[in-house]
């Protein structure tokens, strides 16, 4: 069986195994956040995040996007 690796969207760091990691699904008008697992990291436009600050990082953005 071949294992997924997934990359950090902020830092770049990969695993096939993350641990502690989140996942971030957006659109225009919608954010949610998940704790990872591995069917919400599998969704379609999944984004996914090495930890809780990578995952703020995104999120401050995906304001200053969307608010600004």
């Amino acid at each position: 069986m071949i294992e997924t690796t997934y990359r950090c969207e902020i830092c770049g760091e990969e695993s096939q195994q993350p641990v502690r990691w989140f996942v971030i699904h957006c659109g225009d008008a919608q954010l949610a956040i998940h704790r990872w697992t591995k069917e919400t990291a599998d969704a379609p436009n999944a984004r996914h995040y090495c930890g809780e600050a990578h995952a703020q990082v995104y999120i401050s953005r995906w304001f200053q996007t969307f608010c600004g």
